[in-house]
């Protein structure tokens, strides 16, 4: 299984920031020291110019060319600096690549990403630019350049990090060519929620049980709303920061349901042929190690579902 990764790239930030950006080069090298089939690659960055099949032209120069205003810089969280554009397109170019990837192989991942509280117009969150909404797009825009005969590429967003999805919310609010899901907590940030396409906002602390079994109901309503157009693609960000020993989730999940969470999604997808590219999205242990162990757990299962799809590919020829 392919994922793709741009830890060499780190953000200016002053001392005590709460941005974990140490987590990306752990997973990473706890990924290297596990024997298995998943191949690490460089990712390059995005071409700006992409971006804006998501995000407004004045919003992208202001991140290009460091022109953003104090009140900005505040909402996204990060200070500009001269490294910030590269990082934030290097995000980006991450997960177009791995859902090119998964439209070739069936699964493939980000080591991060998940950039969901970026809105077309601004940052926030520690989103600069929203990585799965210039991917889907772009995605959308191969598949009808390559494919001009078929229907459109229709795209799924599973968004289990523990946050809402505002910004992608905002970006596909009018595009009936994407579904958006959200499971989050209902009391966590971002405090004013936008619309998904499915929104499920769970109290603080609710425990496995009850996580799980909303997730099954979620999905269960996904197939049925998606039955007359099934999406080709699906991002599913898969965030550590549900878990019991985050910082800043306060659902209080099991690392074990949480794994179980991975499987389901993905066992979901890959029964109904669905290609998806996964992003890290969220975390925030007090114990980075921790975090890692969760998301490293979540890229074992997706190399579960990835030899699945290979297998399955080789019975159908």
């Amino acid at each position: 299984m392919l994922a793709f990764h741009y830890d060499h790239l780190t953000l200016a930030l002053p001392p005590g920031h709460r941005f974990p950006q140490s987590k990306y080069q752990m997973l990473r090298e706890r990924v290297e020291r596990e024997p298995g089939r998943m191949r690490l690659r460089v990712t390059e960055p995005a071409d700006p110019a992409t971006l804006a099949l998501a995000h407004t032209p004045d919003y992208i120069d202001a991140v290009m060319h460091g022109t953003l205003s104090e009140a900005a810089q505040r909402e996204i969280g990060f200070p500009w600096a001269p490294g910030l554009p590269r990082r934030s397109l290097s995000s980006v170019g991450a997960t177009i690549a791995a859902a090119r990837a998964a439209l070739e192989e069936g699964v493939a991942a980000s080591l991060a990403g998940g950039t969901h509280h970026a809105y077309a117009d601004k940052g926030s969150g520690f989103c600069v630019f929203n990585d799965v909404a210039v991917a889907a797009r772009l995605m959308q825009a191969e598949w009808h350049r390559a494919h001009p005969e078929r229907p459109a590429l229709r795209v799924l967003v599973v968004d289990l990090d523990v946050h809402q999805g505002n910004g992608t919310a905002s970006i596909f609010r009018d595009d009936d060519s994407v579904f958006t899901l959200s499971i989050h907590g209902e009391k966590n940030f971002p405090f004013r929620k936008e619309a998904s396409d499915l929104d499920v906002g769970l109290p603080d602390a609710c425990g496995d049980a009850v996580y799980l079994d909303a997730l099954d109901e979620a999905l269960d309503e996904v197939w049925r709303r998606m039955a007359d157009r099934p999406p080709g693609l699906a991002f599913y960000l898969a965030g550590a920061d549900p878990h019991e020993r985050d910082r800043l989730g306060r659902l209080k999940l099991s690392a074990d349901a949480l794994l179980r969470r991975d499987e389901r999604v993905l066992r979901a997808l890959g029964d109904r042929r669905i290609p998806v590219a996964l992003s890290m999205a969220g975390g925030y242990g007090e114990d980075l190690a921790v975090t890692v162990e969760v998301q490293r757990r979540t890229l074992a299962a997706a190399e579960q579902a990835w030899t699945r799809w290979q297998a399955s590919s080789a019975g159908d020829t």
